[in-house]
């Protein structure tokens, strides 16, 4: 079956477009699923140049060579000369783009070869595009697989070792989808490489090797250097309090289901968390993951900035199109306001955060593919005002300091999560002790509380040992008392509160006495 684009690249041939730039990893695939088809179809000759063999016809062994096209500029001179109408494919051309005479022949060749119905097919996984051939390249993306390809691949490989009796294929169709799903983001070859390690390892290819597909996913992940690949370990429950938040995202978790697009509901774009360090926002992103059973990948915006010109953009869409080669999955931005600090006065970088930020929201205003972002943010006046707008993020919601009912929720939470009945304990006590504490200051507090156990004695730990931790630690709320009163202030009218209590409680003011030990 022929993959999706090939009507296009078609379409470019036959409208006799000069040059196109194809990005994808996957030149082999492309040059035999889409390339060999069209030039078959419409009878011209195709050749396949490499800095290593030169122009070869493509039809030709592996083993063939021409020395004398090795050279770029031989190259070039090869596809001026040629007599009969072609398709010259020429891979990982991209180191050459700077020298300004392969730039000033390759805009000759656009120019000459409208007329011989020749076309040149630059193929590379980096998209570099010189500004003096901006407007004589077509740029094309060809992703990684479909479903639709990854089952043809999985039929091809159970069908090569249909008749080994020691290898046990066990795939019923809800297996199958699952498995080619967890495969979704790889190229043709990773995948088939990971299907067949899957089939080496046991003698067998069944559900249970989902995990091993996952695993080949995350090094294909890590590798981007852009994406990080976390594995949902927290449980939405581990989430205390934020109940409106909680409901909110639970109702969307049939969002992304076919029958949710019969019946007329748009993909979910996101949603933007802002609110005060330490009160579960990084936690609920992880949990969402495990709530919709997505995978969630973290997007470190600190990383795309490289020293290259024309680098940080590139890398930007790169990690754009791994997230949605995986999809449906969930992008984690953490402090996403540190991220595109300054892209308002891109003039301080030449403008490279003001790019990278423009496109980044043009994909978020755009995008098609079932990538859901979860955004995190601490201080609202770092984030441009663009990102804000409506249609980028379905809803914004406040993250409050945690009232005295949610304090209560979350000791409970942290003392499950260390062996400990939270019955033992005078939680309402705590709570209103803890008034002004974060999510992340009463885990602390519990910690405290059982290292100081284990210090005298090895005994129980008590109310009394938390009680004392709390008393000796000054929480945020206090030490960054305006912010955070500005913090809210701002969020009273312009974002939905992420819990059922309407009023934030009043930051405590620590006396001398009341940390005295």
């Amino acid at each position: 079956m022929k993959p999706a684009i090939y009507e296009e690249v078609e379409t470019l041939v036959r409208a006799r477009y000069p040059l196109l730039y194809v990005v994808t990893y996957e030149e082999k695939r492309f040059e035999q699923e889409v390339l060999a088809e069209i030039a078959k179809g419409w009878n011209k000759a195709l050749f396949i140049w490499s800095r290593s063999r030169g122009f070869v016809d493509a039809r030709a062994a592996e083993s063939a060579t021409d020395n004398a096209t090795r050279d770029p500029l031989a190259a070039l001179k090869f596809i001026e000369d040629a007599k009969q109408g072609a398709i010259f494919v020429v891979r990982d051309f991209h180191p050459f783009l700077s020298d300004a005479e392969v730039i000033r022949r390759l805009r000759d060749l656009a120019a000459k070869l409208p007329g011989t119905l020749s076309n040149v097919v630059l193929i590379s996984p980096v998209l570099k595009v010189p500004v003096e051939l901006e407007k004589d390249i077509t740029v094309i993306d060809f992703g990684p697989p479909t479903l639709q390809d990854l089952d043809e691949l999985l039929s091809h490989v159970i069908e090569s070792v249909k008749d080994n009796p020691h290898i046990k294929v066990n795939l019923p169709p809800p297996a199958r989808e699952r498995i080619l799903k967890s495969a979704l983001g790889l190229t043709a070859t990773e995948a088939e490489n990971v299907f067949a390690k899957a089939i080496i390892k046991d003698g067998k290819l069944d559900e249970s090797d989902i995990p091993l597909v996952l695993e080949e996913k995350r090094q294909v992940i890590r590798k981007s250097g852009i994406l990080e690949f976390y594995d949902a370990e927290e449980d939405i429950e581990q989430v205390g309090g934020l109940q409106v938040l909680k409901e909110w995202l639970t109702k969307r978790s049939v969002d992304f289901t076919e029958e949710a697009r019969a019946f007329g509901l748009p993909q979910p774009r996101g949603v933007l968390l802002l609110g005060v360090q330490g009160c579960g926002k990084s936690l609920v992103a992880k949990a969402v993951s495990s709530l919709w059973g997505m995978p969630l990948l973290r997007f470190d915006v600190g990383r795309v900035f490289g020293s290259l010109v024309g680098q940080s953009e590139e890398a930007t869409r790169r990690a754009i199109r791994t997230a949605e080669a995986i999809a449906p999955a969930v992008l984690w931005i953490d402090e996403i306001e540190k991220g595109f600090a300054g892209a308002s006065a891109g003039h301080l970088d030449s403008g490279v955060t003001a790019r990278v930020f423009g496109t980044f929201l043009t994909w978020m205003q755009e995008k098609k593919t079932a990538v859901f972002i979860v955004a995190t943010a601490n201080n609202i006046r770092a984030i441009p005002p663009e990102m804000l707008r409506k249609g980028r993020f379905d809803e914004v919601f406040f993250v409050d300091l945690p009232n005295a009912e949610e304090r209560k929720t979350i000791l409970r939470v942290h003392l499950l999560k260390r062996a400990q009945d939270p019955a033992r304990f005078d939680l309402d006590r705590l709570a209103e002790e803890s008034t002004g504490f974060s999510g992340a200051e009463l885990e602390e507090a519990v910690v405290s509380g059982l290292r100081d156990a284990l210090y005298d004695g090895k005994r129980q730990m008590t109310t009394d040992d938390i009680s004392r931790s709390i008393r000796q630690c000054i929480p945020l709320s206090v030490t960054m008392k305006e912010q955070i009163e500005e913090l809210r202030d701002w969020a009273t009218t312009r974002a939905r509160k992420a819990s059922v209590s309407a009023e934030s409680e009043a930051i405590p003011t620590y006396t001398k006495r009341r940390l005295e030990i």
